[in-house]
């Protein structure tokens, strides 16, 4: 659905460029987001006197848990309970929610398995298993470029899909690594019946707001507790992580495993630059503008502070995210060190006589100039820029799925392949709720954008806006729309075109009107853009591939990676930041005022706290956005803390890595029974966890 929510090596970004090319030969820093089948045992042996084995690797991979909308997570007991943060929980808390039962305000806590609320649209998968499919997907691709490259790739790709998801318990994902040089088929275990069991308030789990966001020292108890169910029963497990006794330690050794959404440490000069003259700073303008609506929406009543608080956590969030990014690409050093890096990559494919190997930088810079020719309507057309919100993304799902579902399984856009459709209905037939004021606002905020970035007199604003303002069509949209039924959605999905073509419903209309429009720039980003680039860092990564093999790792691409580190802290502005808070630490930044205030739980229980329970830790372990969730193991695999956040010299992770001063944030798996079992007397949950 097309809604506002908020889904090389890395030493060359950092250190000198010899370091990247002796990396295999020396034991490196606490850095990369390694694949479970390419772990580099041997060398985490060699540095910290523990060689995990495949079994344990094996059994790691089945105990963690991707949230399919954009999270990490782990089982932490044989009765399928999965822990994650309550901000990848938070939009299962608030659809949950009503103005009588706020539960992101009030907490949550089922105190029977018969309580456990089934959230709306959220999906949590178990890889479990990985096949190598690079020679097939190599034979397919061979002497192919543009339309046809692309259309290739698809096609073979939804073939790989559909023979593998045997049934809609599975999920099947051909995973693109080493930017095109392997391919891999992941199978999933898909569980789409999830409840929630367990959220503290959002007064704790995001204690100090967005002025402590990717700070340290922190104070937030930033979990939830789901469990995913079978057959309507809670499923059985055999791997799972128990916690601790003592939880995280000074100078551990840690492991995380989770999903880290995207890093770009690969990209070549070319494209670091396109994203630092023209992507980054279009996203901060259109995060920073947003944001400020959504905080006057919010002053409207509290009702509308209550839904829309999950959208604006989410936009600042990205907005600081983004400007980390763009900060670590203003560094003039790092982008030196990537032209050197290119320089010699050029001169080992100047010599290749393979068709493309030589000419692939070119390629690259030829694709990129005309990236910036297109990507405004590409941004606002088919990333739905334009048409922000619920129910445009739904009235789009359903009119491409009218045009999509009677074409063969390999000539339809990949979101509507057979090995899509589960996760595709869970969404499009969601109860959540929608709510039309903020609907309004998001959509009248897109059309705004979309008017003055291309200009009142391009025919596809006239197009959509006619003689209507903004704010006129959004409210007209919105109002006469339907498709909040969920009734009827399904009716119009299995109606097929027939009925959608029928439909008078506005927005349905909206999304037919644009929809050749965005299909066309689609086509030429993909056949002229992305099928370049593709092809050109196949070659790149190729070559590299041949001469490092799996002692480099590939780019994140939200599929499982494990990461090993060790609890430290860092030097900022020349004095030490300890890796570790405690409780009481809490109590003394307690203002009571937002976004300080303790929840009136957490006063109450006081006394009865252990003040010095650590709360908060850092560790050296590499990670970026999507490892929200991810559990902090020991060598033993038992949960010892949970990643929630990284400090604000992490932002620049998407490019590089230094172990000088990123530091990943975890909650410590004491305070998260600690809270249990003083502030909430969940003694359900805590002693499900001891469980082993």
């Amino acid at each position: 659905m097309h809604s506002p929510r908020v889904l090389l090596l890395v030493a060359c970004a950092v250190f000198a460029l010899h370091a990247c090319f002796t990396a295999s030969t020396r034991v490196r820093a606490d850095e990369g987001m390694w694949l479970p089948n390419a772990f580099p045992s041997a060398e985490v042996g060699k540095k910290y006197g523990f060689t995990p084995d495949q079994a344990w690797l094996d059994h790691v991979r089945l105990a963690s848990a991707r949230l399919a909308q954009g999270c990490s997570g782990s089982f932490v007991s044989p009765d399928g309970l999965v822990m994650t943060n309550h901000h990848c929980a938070h939009e299962c808390i608030e659809q949950l929610s009503s103005p009588k039962r706020d539960y992101v305000a009030t907490g949550f806590y089922a105190k029977t398995q018969a309580e456990e609320l089934k959230c709306p649209a959220l999906e949590i998968n178990q890889l479990v298993s990985i096949e190598d499919v690079s020679q097939r997907m190599a034979a397919a691709l061979a002497n192919k470029s543009g339309q046809a490259y692309s259309d290739a790739k698809k096609a073979e790709q939804a073939q790989l899909e559909k023979a593998c998801a045997t049934s809609d318990d599975l999920r099947c994902e051909v995973v693109e690594l080493w930017e095109g040089a392997r391919h891999h088929l992941y199978k999933y275990q898909r569980f789409q019946d999830v409840r929630l069991v367990f959220a503290p308030e959002l007064a704790i789990a995001f204690f100090g707001g967005d002025p402590d966001n990717f700070n340290f020292p922190r104070y937030d108890l930033d979990v939830s507790f789901l469990r995913i169910y079978s057959n309507g029963k809670p499923a059985k497990l055999e791997h799972y992580f128990p916690f601790s006794q003592s939880g995280a330690q000074d100078n551990q050794l840690t492991f995380t495993s989770g999903h880290p959404g995207h890093t770009s440490r690969d990209l070549s000069v070319p494209e670091l630059l396109f994203e630092r003259r023209v992507s980054l700073p279009r996203r901060l303008q259109n995060l920073a503008e947003l944001r400020g609506q959504l905080v006057e929406f919010g002053r409207r009543g509290p009702e509308q502070a209550r839904f829309s608080r999950g959208l604006l956590f989410g936009v600042e969030n990205s907005l600081k995210a983004f400007k980390g990014r763009f900060q670590a690409l203003m560094d003039g050093a790092l982008i030196e060190q990537k032209r050197a890096r290119d320089k010699t990559l050029r001169i080992k494919l100047g010599a290749d006589k393979r068709p493309g190997y030589s000419t692939a930088f070119a390629s690259i810079e030829k694709a990129v100039a005309k990236l910036e020719e297109i990507s405004d309507y590409y941004d606002l057309l088919e990333r739905g820029r334009a048409f922000p919100g619920d129910l445009f993304g739904i009235a789009r799902t359903l009119v491409r799925g009218a045009e999509e579902l009677p074409k063969p399984n390999q000539s339809r856009l990949p979101e509507y392949t057979d090995s899509s459709l589960p996760g595709l209905k869970q969404e499009l037939f969601s109860p959540a709720p929608i709510h039309p004021e903020l609907e309004q606002l998001t959509l009248r905020f897109g059309l705004t954008k979309l008017r003055e970035i291309l200009g009142a007199d391009d025919p596809i604003v006239k197009k959509v806006l006619g003689k209507k303002s903004p704010e006129k069509l959004a409210q007209e949209l919105v109002r006469g729309s339907t498709l909040a039924n969920v009734a009827i959605r399904k009716q119009l999905f299995e109606g097929g075109k027939a009925a959608v073509d029928a439909s008078k419903d506005p927005l349905i209309a909206l999304a037919k009107l644009i929809d050749g429009d965005a299909r066309a720039v689609r086509k030429r980003y993909e056949d002229e853009i992305e099928s370049v680039l593709e092809k050109a860092h196949e070659a790149i990564a190729t070559v590299r591939f041949e001469t490092y093999g799996t002692s480099v790792y590939p780019d994140a691409t939200f599929t499982l990676r494990y990461s090993y580190g060790t609890v430290k802290g860092w030097i900022e502005r020349g004095k030490p930041i300890p890796p570790f808070t405690n409780v009481r630490g809490a109590f003394e930044r307690e203002t009571g005022e937002d976004p300080f205030a303790l929840p009136k739980s957490w006063l109450n229980a006081r006394a009865k706290l252990n003040l010095d329970t650590p709360f908060n830790f850092t560790s050296t372990n590499d990670i970026v956005g999507g490892n929200s969730g991810s559990p902090v193991i020991d060598k033993n695999a038992q949960i010892v803390g949970l990643i929630f956040d990284g400090n604000l010299p992490s932002l620049g992770g998407d490019y590089g890595f230094e172990e000088k001063n990123n530091r990943a944030v975890a909650v410590h798996s004491a305070s998260i029974l600690e809270a249990l079992r003083v502030v909430y007397n969940a003694t359900r949950i805590a002693d499900e966890l001891r469980a082993k």
